[in-house]
């Protein structure tokens, strides 16, 4: 049912509108906000979704002349100038400025739960062609991709092109120097560590960009008999480990900027520099995102000379705890296996495995960022829960 209203009146010498719900709750709102936010064709453009008020034309001092309950369902002010707005009872509940309401609208738009694993991990599965051809499971896919931050897809055909018919489910691909999609196997003259059978230690793809891709995807379509094997682990999960075990380790990792360089011919010739922090937090201090690989970390180190051994006893500390065997998960793909996993939060590796004279493993990969990933999501939303 749509909420209802009882009573509203203006407060603060009219810089307030106070509303009563019909079950006993009230909420306030900022009268510059109100205009600010006028949903009449004047000031705003419905089928864009978009405010046509200019900025310049508003008074941040403004006051409402008049407060009026048009009926349950809507409320009216006159502003000073005879201006009139008109707002639902349902729009202004969701936009209610309660620590509560702004804390449900976070989880409707943003989804932030997040689940974290260690070496327990039961990796989520989905086949594949579910995932392309049914609502429901696509959106499964995309929830539990956001909150777990992996999930694996089976039965993808062994081929080249399985990526980006992917993409274009979610809507488009990350374009990067590498590709639009780029192919990971043993390569002479190698211009990128991942192009070899060596090891791969825990890392984040492409730090060394300004924005790093916030999804990555990795289809195999051959794979070796002999080692191989990937590895992952949840770096919010260790990022925290780190924060409680050794704050002040967390603190450098936090905010030391550490340099990031990237050279070479693939799609184009490149050669590409960045300052990250190895732990990106927000304003709450929690981790928001990992830059983190060693193949790519600059000689370069803009810090202070007394500073670099405290970031290196930082840095192995939290390094040692992603190796941690009650943190890693360890797997192996078969081919028509597609990885999906969260860039910015899941580091990956892989075990070495022999060289030859043909190739044995093949994997294609991809990127896309987390805004295209979360549209696709609430587009999804919509049509699953025919949600407005």
């Amino acid at each position: 049912m749509s909420p209802q209203l009882r009573k509203v009146e203006a407060l603060d010498a009219g810089h307030f509108v106070r509303v009563e719900w019909e079950d006993g709750s009230e909420s306030r709102y900022p009268c510059v906000w109100l205009r600010d936010n006028c949903q009449c064709p004047d000031c705003f453009l419905r089928s864009a979704k978009a405010r046509k008020l200019l900025f310049e034309d508003l008074d941040v001092d403004i006051v409402a002349k008049e407060v009026t309950l048009a009926d349950r369902e809507k409320i009216s002010i006159t502003w000073p100038d005879e201006h009139m707005s008109e707002y639902e009872a349902e729009w202004l509940k969701k936009r209610c400025f309660s620590e509560k309401a702004r804390a449900e609208m976070r989880e409707d738009l943003f989804l932030p739960e997040c689940q974290h694993w260690g070496s327990d991990l039961q990796l989520p599965q989905m086949p594949f062609e579910e995932i392309m051809y049914n609502d429901e499971s696509a959106y499964k896919w995309l929830c539990t991709l956001k909150k777990v931050g992996i999930v694996l897809l089976t039965g993808a055909a062994t081929q080249q092109g399985e990526l980006v018919k992917l993409g274009h489910r979610i809507g488009f691909l990350r374009l990067t120097f590498y590709g639009p999609t780029w192919q990971v196997q043993d390569k002479a003259g190698a211009n990128n560590v991942a192009y070899t059978t060596g090891k791969l230690c825990f890392h984040t793809d492409y730090p060394v960009l300004q924005h790093p891709p916030g999804v990555q995807f990795l289809h195999c379509i051959k794979q070796t008999d002999a080692g191989g094997e990937s590895e992952v682990v949840d770096g919010f999960h260790v990022s925290n480990k780190l924060k409680k075990q050794n704050p002040e380790a967390f603190q450098i990792l936090s905010s030391t900027a550490v340099d990031y360089t990237d050279v070479g011919v693939d799609y184009c010739d490149f050669a590409v520099q960045c300052k990250q922090r190895i732990i990106d937090v927000d304003s709450r201090g929690q981790a928001v995102r990992i830059n983190y690989n060693n193949a790519t970390r600059d000689t370069v180190f803009d810090i202070p000379a007394e500073k670099v051994r405290p970031f290196y006893a930082a840095l192995k500390e939290f390094n040692d705890l992603l190796n941690s065997t009650e943190h890693k998960f360890t797997y192996k793909l078969k081919p028509g296996d597609i990885v999906t996993f969260d860039n910015w939060r899941v580091l990956h590796g892989r075990h070495s495995y022999p060289s030859g004279s043909k190739i044995t493993r093949h994997l294609e990969g991809a990127y896309a960022d987390w805004d295209v990933v979360m549209s696709r999501l609430r587009c999804l939303r919509k049509k699953v829960l025919n949600r407005d």
